[in-house]
């Protein structure tokens, strides 16, 4: 009994904040959601509601491109700054880290002062073409909004998980006579993997909830949390608190797989 001790006043503080932060607002919403006169049958809607299913799948497609181009442009440019070194690499290794600092909406500003209206992609276009190229209310103005805080947290996650790649192996491949290619997508890719599926899953389910991204730049798309905005703006907590449970169940199906392939390798960040 006295070896028990310690270990419940361990774990009493950790159990308190996640019962305050994770457990009691999910029951809140779970009751919010099933307290309409539809009961669980709101659930429904998700799917069965043609709006709601486009906006699911918008959504989806979204934030699958987000964690495919994240991963591609993270991964190289991680394993590269890992694998190099030169003049000026700690300041490049320091810069990814600025867009994780920023809000969503601040993000989405951003995107629009580039690629808005009045924009400078608009501007050097007018001036160059005769008209104006506008893209920040549309989907790629958000995918480039969701991109810009989603690799540098890819970039973190590989040059973390390069950082404890076993160089020998590679080593070894090219005593053997392996071309660079061939120890590239036989020996360092299979190493990263882990590292890449937990770090595309992150970038998945924070492009699925990033709220103050998606209110900002989605004027001509319609996303998840932009349908929920508008119902806490109607005061319809009902279907508020279904939508919210299904961005979080969601996010929960993308990062539940890939921790489980990929361990407890992760990279994450306000969005």
């Amino acid at each position: 009994m006295k070896n028990k001790t310690p270990l419940v006043l361990f774990f009493a503080p950790a159990m308190t904040v996640f019962a305050a932060f994770f457990i009691l607002p999910l029951g809140r919403l779970a009751v919010e959601s099933a307290g309409g006169p539809e009961g669980l049958a709101i659930y429904c809607r998700a799917v069965s509601n043609p709006r709601y299913l486009k906006t699911l799948l918008d959504t989806m497609l979204i934030s699958v491109l987000v964690a495919c181009a994240a991963v591609t442009i993270g991964g190289v440019t991680g394993l590269f700054l890992e694998r190099n070194s030169f003049r000026g690499r700690a300041f490049l290794v320091a810069l990814p880290t600025l867009p994780i600092s920023f809000p969503g909406v601040v993000v989405g500003f951003m995107i629009i002062m580039l690629a808005g209206r009045q924009g400078l992609v608009g501007r050097l276009t007018n001036a160059l073409a005769g008209s104006r190229l506008v893209f920040a209310y549309s989907a790629p103005g958000l995918l480039a909004g969701y991109l810009y805080f989603s690799i540098p947290r890819v970039v973190a996650t590989v040059m973390a998980a390069a950082g404890e790649t076993d160089m020998s192996l590679e080593e070894a491949a090219r005593v053997l006579g392996a071309s660079p290619r061939r120890v590239f997508l036989d020996v360092t890719a299979p190493s990263l993997a882990p590292a890449l599926v937990s770090a595309g899953a992150v970038c998945f389910a924070t492009s699925v909830g990033a709220f103050g991204t998606a209110l900002t730049l989605a004027a001509d798309l319609s996303v998840l949390p932009v349908v929920y905005a508008e119902f806490t703006l109607s005061a319809n907590i009902v279907a508020a608190a279904m939508l919210s449970i299904v961005l979080g169940l969601v996010a929960w199906a993308a990062l539940l797989p890939a921790r489980m392939f990929a361990g407890p390798v992760a990279a994450g960040g306000p969005a």
